[in-house]
C-alpha cells in the first residue's frame, strides 16, 4: 500500500466505505460505474466506463486488497472502495516461456499454482498463494500447453462454488444490501 494511503487512513480513521463503484472485468479491466450505470443492473450487466489512466489503473492495482470477509477493495486515501469482481480476484496473464510464470492484472507474481479448475462455461482458473484468478482468455492457449506438459490438471467446477471455496465475494454491494435487508 502507497504510504500517502497509509498516512491518509491514520489521519481520517472512519470515512465511509464506498459500494458498487468499482468494478473488475474478467479481462482485468477497470471500471468506474455512476449512479445511473448502478441504476441499470449490477456488474458486470451493467459496466459503466472503462478505465484508461494509466497512472490511476496502477494506483488502484498497488492498493488492491481484500478484508477478512473476503470482500476485495481499492484503498483510495482514507476510503476503501469495494470492487464487484465479474469472475475472480485476480485476472492472471501467462508467460511465454518455457516456466509458464503467471502473473495478476495487477503485476504481482501468483506463486506456486495448486489448482487448476476448469468450469461449465470453459473457464480456466488457477489458485495461488495471493489468490484466485481466471486466466485471460489471450493466454488460454499457453495454460492449455502447460496442462499437456503436465505442470497443471483441471478440475471440473461449478463456478458458483469458487467465491465459498476460495473465499472471495464477487459483488460486495449485494453483499451489503443483503446485511442491511436483514436488519
Amino acid at each position: 500500500m502507497d504510504d500517502i494511503v497509509k498516512q491518509a487512513l491514520a489521519k481520517w480513521p472512519n470515512v465511509p466505505h464506498c459500494y458498487g463503484w468499482l468494478g473488475l472485468d474478467a479481462r482485468g479491466n477497470w471500471y468506474m460505474r455512476d449512479d445511473g450505470t448502478q441504476a441499470e443492473g449490477p456488474f458486470p450487466t451493467s459496466k459503466g466506463s472503462m478505465l484508461r489512466h494509466e497512472k490511476l489503473i496502477d494506483f488502484i492495482q498497488r492498493n488492491y486488497d481484500h478484508d477478512d470477509e473476503g470482500q476485495w477493495f481499492f484503498q483510495n486515501g482514507p476510503q476503501r472502495v469495494y470492487v464487484e469482481l465479474e469472475a475472480a480476484p485476480f485476472v492472471w496473464r501467462i508467460a511465454d516461456d518455457n516456466g509458464f510464470a503467471v502473473t495478476a492484472h495487477t503485476g504481482q507474481a501468483a506463486g506456486d499454482i495448486s489448482a487448476c479448475l476448469l468450469d461449465e462455461q470453459g473457464r480456466l482458473f488457477l489458485a495461488a498463494p495471493v489468490g484466485l484468478g481466471l486466466v485471460h482468455t489471450q493466454d488460454v492457449g499457453l495454460a492449455a500447453e502447460a496442462v499437456e506438459q503436465g505442470l497443471w490438471t483441471p478440475e471440473p467446477v461449478h463456478a458458483g462454488d469458487l467465491p465459498q471455496r476460495f473465499g472471495h465475494v464477487l459483488s460486495p454491494a449485494a453483499s451489503r444490501l443483503a446485511m442491511l435487508l436483514k436488519e
